[in-house]
C-alpha cells in the first residue's frame, strides 16, 4: 500500500486537474452557445437565398454554367474542416477516418491546424491550409472557398467536397462528407439548399421581371450561394468542436471527482492501518515491560 504522503500528493494533483477541466468545460460551454446562435442566425439568410433560387429556376429553361456541367473526375478537391486545438474527444479522429477512405487522387485544403498536421503527416497533397477564428468571419472562410473554386474552374480539381463534423446536438457530432460541386441538377441543388435551411418553399408562380434576365441573375447567384453554403458548414463545425470539447472536459472532471473519492478512501484506510499499527506497537512494548 502506498504511503499516506504519496496518496495526499496524488489527491492534490487530481484536484488541480479537476479544477482545470472544470474551467475548460465552462469556457467551452460559453463558446458552444455563441457558435450555436451563429449557426441558427445564418439559417434565415440561407432560407431567403433558397427562396430566390426556387423562384428563378422554373424561369430558366437551360443554363450553361461551369458549376452545373458534369465532367470526368480525375482529381477530387476536398476541404477538411477540423479544430486548431485538441481536447475534444474523438471529433478529429472520426474526420481523419473519412480522409483515409479516399483512395482516388485528391488535392486537399484544410481549415484548422489539426487537419493540416494530419494531411502533412500522412503525406497527402495539401494545397493550402487556412486559420479561422472562433467567431468564424465570413471573409476568412471566403478566401478558402474562392481558392478551391479557382482551382475547380481551372480544371486542377474536378469536385469540391467538404469533410466536417455536422452538428446534430450537444452530444452528437456526425462526421460528414458533403459534395458541393459539380451541381448535377439545379432542381436537386435547390431542394438540398432548402432542406439545409430547414424549410421547403412552394413554387412561386407570380409574374416577375428580372434585370438583366433570369438566367444572368441565377448565374450570379449560384457562386455566391456556394460561398454561403460552405460558410454554414464551417459554422456547424465550430459548434461541433465546442460541444465535443465541453463533453470531453465534463467527462474528465467527473472522472477526476471519482478518482479523488477512491484516493480519499485509500488514504483513510492507510491512515487507519498506520494508527492501528502504532497502537499494537505501544501495547506490545507495555506487555514486554
Amino acid at each position: 500500500m502506498a504511503s499516506t504522503r504519496d496518496i495526499r500528493r496524488r489527491i492534490k494533483s487530481v484536484k488541480n486537474t479537476r479544477q482545470i477541466t472544470k474551467a475548460m468545460e465552462l469556457v467551452a460551454a460559453s463558446k458552444m452557445k455563441k457558435a450555436q446562435q451563429a449557426a441558427l442566425a445564418g439559417r434565415a439568410y440561407t432560407q431567403l437565398m433558397s427562396d430566390m433560387l426556387a423562384a428563378l429556376a422554373p424561369r430558366v429553361s437551360e443554363l450553361k454554367h461551369p458549376f452545373l456541367s458534369e465532367r470526368e473526375v480525375t482529381t477530387r478537391g476536398v476541404l477538411l474542416v477540423t479544430t486548431d486545438k485538441g481536447l475534444c474527444g474523438p471529433l478529429n479522429a472520426n474526420l481523419f477516418k473519412l480522409v483515409t477512405e479516399i483512395k482516388t487522387p485528391a488535392k486537399f485544403f484544410a481549415i484548422g491546424r489539426k487537419g493540416a498536421q494530419f494531411l502533412a503527416r500522412t503525406h497527402r497533397d495539401l494545397v493550402a491550409d487556412f486559420a479561422v477564428q472562433d467567431r468564424v468571419p465570413f471573409a476568412e472562410v471566403k478566401v478558402a472557398v474562392e481558392l478551391m473554386v479557382e482551382k475547380y474552374l481551372a480544371g486542377e480539381i474536378d469536385t469540391l467536397e467538404v469533410i466536417y463534423p455536422r452538428f446534430k446536438n450537444t452530444l452528437v457530432q456526425e462526421p460528414t462528407l458533403r459534395p458541393v460541386l459539380p451541381l448535377t441538377s439545379l432542381a436537386s441543388f435547390i431542394e438540398h439548399a432548402q432542406s439545409e435551411a430547414g424549410e421547403i418553399t412552394k413554387r412561386d408562380d407570380r409574374d416577375m421581371i428580372f434585370e438583366p434576365g433570369a438566367a444572368q441573375v441565377l448565374a450570379a447567384l449560384i457562386p455566391f450561394y456556394i460561398n454561403r453554403h460552405i460558410y454554414q458548414l464551417v459554422l456547424s463545425a465550430k459548434a461541433s468542436e465546442h460541444s465535443a470539447r465541453m463533453v470531453a472536459m465534463k467527462t474528465a472532471k467527473d472522472n477526476a471527482t471519482k478518482l479523488v473519492g477512491e484516493l480519499s478512501l485509500e488514504y483513510n484506510k492507510a491512515r487507519q492501518a498506520a494508527i492501528t499499527q502504532e497502537i499494537l506497537e505501544i501495547a506490545a512494548a507495555q506487555f514486554a515491560a
